[in-house]
């Protein structure tokens, strides 16, 4: 038999956030962000003067174990001269998705309206009714930011991270989270 036990406080919220990133850090820790790219969707249409790339239609983009699906998004990169080596080629620095936003990777699962991946710099940032799930813990906010560096995950209750009216996703513009609690023994 299981308890589960809900947090509604910004201030367990944060404490909250802490020991979901502390069990998600081996799932993100250390993603490969130089790993292949690899895309699946109903249309590619390539912008080649403006180094973008828009992929609409179920789309699918995999990366080292880690699986985003949206119904569109664009892709920026810039072309990597070889220097004759044979390894010219294209490099993705940025992934812009809406719609729908999944991003999977082992047990851990987050939704959002929209995310932005970016590669460079290994961080995932979603924004609008975020869910952050991993089996049955789970966090809700304005805005998720995943550190594919540290494996750290963080939950504001606001999809722009500011104080201005408006912008809570909620409300109140606060997290909330429900973790599940083993039965102990008394």
């Amino acid at each position: 038999m299981k308890r589960t036990l809900i947090l509604l406080s910004s201030a367990f919220a944060g404490t909250a956030a802490l020991m979901f990133a502390g069990a998600s850090a081996q799932v993100f820790k250390n993603h490969d962000s130089n790993a292949p790219v690899n895309f699946n969707a109903d249309r590619i249409e390539v912008q080649d003067r403006a180094d973008r790339v828009v992929v609409s239609g179920n789309v699918v983009v995999t990366q080292a174990g880690m699986t985003l699906n949206a119904a569109r998004m664009t892709v920026a990169y810039n072309n990597q001269p070889g220097g004759g080596t044979g390894t010219d080629g294209i490099q993705i620095n940025r992934i812009d998705a809406s719609g729908n936003v999944v991003v999977n990777k082992a047990d851990q699962t987050a939704r959002g309206n929209v995310a932005i991946y970016d590669l460079n710099s290994k961080l995932i940032t979603m924004l609008g009714n975020v869910t952050l799930t991993q089996g049955s813990n789970k966090l809700t906010g304005g805005r998720l930011v995943m550190d594919l560096n540290s494996g750290r995950s963080t939950v504001d209750g606001r999809s722009s991270g500011g104080g201005s009216a408006g912008t809570a996703t909620s409300p109140s513009g606060r997290v909330s989270g429900t973790f599940t609690v083993p039965q102990r023994k008394n």
